[in-house]
């Protein structure tokens, strides 16, 4: 009498069921030594994938990363150019910790970043007489903060109470700000007696004061680092929302109000990308263009990703990447090399960066000999 099993197997192949050739599966942890280790063997090869690239342009590789070093460190005024670039993508990369740390994906910061822009450039052009300097930039900074924060903060309140996607909200709101910028240029702000649109540059009394050679702003996003910082690591609400970013359902067992923390976060997060905003009409540029945000918004996920959301090791990668940038305009013009071709040497390089971190997360499982005779019957 044949044997009746309770059970079936469902990795035979009478069941068109097999082990697959290969899987995914997240790292319980790694040694800090061995991450180290991955990320230096990604450098490297970027390093020498885009030394390829660089032989193909008819170029010595080690010519163009030496020019690139020089092009970023190589004075005092190459120097400073770095670190100006390297301002606004630590604030906004700051911005985007918030709340990727709560798992709201808000592409948003950059229009973000250009509405606090608009709203600062306001009181600079049009109230730079009423009030005196230091409360006229004051004015300003808080202007942007409110507006961006506000702008972040609405995407917030509709996933909050009516579950809207976040990543397609605030993608969409980009583009309304950029709209506004274009308009108020086109229209309202535009320069008189000029042939084409432009919005007219800042008067002294609007413009952020110098320290060391670039604008205070350095030391500004400095002072967010450490405040976002005790807010993620010691806060209560810092508490919340990295619940609330692990298990929306355990933050409402556990009594949290997430709708609130929902809402609190995008606005604080929105308010640090109008600040940003700020940073770069007061201290970078001197106007309101539609390049204030400038892609900053979008190469800042690159770098909180790359720094895993912790707000201290966002100032290197912030660095590295103003690095790349200022290094990349400097063979520009030294080697005649395309913009195009630079941009792809720089992604080149981020994309081993940020592919190293899947494999710092997760290891790659081949199915071996063992399961593939159990799966079909036969060896491979």
């Amino acid at each position: 009498m044949p044997n009746k099993s309770t059970s079936t197997d469902i990795n035979t192949p009478e069941h068109g069921h097999m082990a697959p050739l290969l899987r995914i599966v997240r790292r319980p942890s790694i040694a800090p030594k061995k991450a180290m280790q991955i990320r230096a063997a990604a450098l490297l090869a970027a390093l020498v994938t885009g030394a390829l690239l660089i032989l193909l342009l008819g170029h010595n590789p080690l010519s163009v990363y030496s020019e690139m070093i020089k092009g970023a460190f190589g004075s005092q005024t190459a120097l400073r150019e770095t670190i100006k670039i390297a301002i606004p993508l630590l604030g906004a990369a700051l911005a985007v910790a918030l709340s990727f740390k709560m798992r709201f994906w808000n592409i948003g910061t950059e229009g973000q970043i250009l509405i606090g822009g608009i709203a600062a450039s306001y009181f600079a052009l049009f109230q730079y007489q009423n009030m005196p300097s230091w409360l006229l930039i004051l004015t300003m900074a808080l202007a942007g903060m409110v507006a961006g924060g506000l702008w972040g903060m609405i995407p917030g309140l509709f996933k909050a109470k009516w579950g809207t996607n976040e990543t397609l909200f605030t993608l969409m709101f980009n583009y309304i700000a950029l709209g506004l910028q274009k308009y108020l240029q086109n229209g309202p702000w535009r320069k008189t007696g000029t042939g084409f649109p432009i919005i007219d540059m800042f008067k002294t009394e609007a413009r952020l004061p110098k320290l060391f050679g670039v604008h205070v702003g350095w030391l500004i996003v400095l002072l967010l680092v450490v405040l976002v910082y005790f807010y993620l690591k010691r806060s209560k609400q810092g508490y919340q929302l990295t619940v609330v970013g692990h298990s929306i359902n355990t933050a409402k067992y556990a009594g949290m109000p997430v709708s609130s923390v929902i809402i609190r976060t995008m606005l604080i997060s929105g308010a640090i990308a109008g600040l940003v905003g700020f940073l770069q009409v007061s201290g970078a540029d001197y106007t309101l263009t539609e390049n204030t945000a400038g892609g900053v918004g979008f190469t800042a996920i690159t770098v909180a990703w790359l720094s895993n959301l912790n707000p201290l090791i966002m100032i290197v990668f912030s660095l590295f990447i103003a690095t790349l940038q200022k290094g990349a305009n400097r063979i520009q013009t030294t080697f005649k090399i395309p913009a195009s071709a630079a941009d792809v040497l720089i992604g080149i390089i981020l994309f081993f960066m940020l592919g190293c971190e899947f494999f710092i997360n997760y290891r790659l499982i081949f199915r071996s000999r063992k399961e593939s005779v159990k799966t079909h019957g036969y060896a491979d």
